[in-house]
């Protein structure tokens, strides 16, 4: 995870840059919000896959210049079945930011989605299989 961590970092900290000199040059709100964003987007799962990486003290093959494709072989992990509740809370977010544009009254859908979906979700992972 190193090599994954320090990529994400390194781009974490060109975006935060650019963000610094775009703000302070041309003081506009949007692009530097953006850029902000983009900063954030890098730094934090750059900072997940290097604490990991601390963590786990690199014994991932692909983390040692020594290991060999054998040692890479296997079972990866198991995966999830398909599962209607990650769209259902797509959907949620979704309302809750068009409540933003048409009125709060748009958000009462958007927050029974939500629920529906993180109690769906969570039941489901539970009993395994579907609710």
């Amino acid at each position: 995870m190193k090599q994954e961590s320090v990529i994400l970092l390194l781009l974490g900290v060109f975006f935060g840059l650019i963000g610094a000199v775009y703000w302070g040059w041309g003081h506009e709100d949007g692009g530097g919000i953006m850029l902000l964003g983009a900063f954030l987007l890098g730094m934090l799962p750059g900072l997940y896959y290097w604490w990991w990486y601390r963590r786990s003290g690199g014994n991932r093959p692909e983390d040692r210049d020594d290991a060999t494709v054998a040692e890479g072989a296997g079972t990866i992990d198991a995966f999830p079945s398909t599962s209607i509740w990650p769209f259902v809370l797509g959907m949620g977010c979704f309302s809750m930011v068009l409540s933003l544009v048409f009125g709060v009254w748009f958000a009462v859908p958007g927050i029974a989605l939500l629920a529906s979906a993180l109690i769906g979700a969570t039941a489901e992972s539970r009993r395994g299989g579907d609710v």
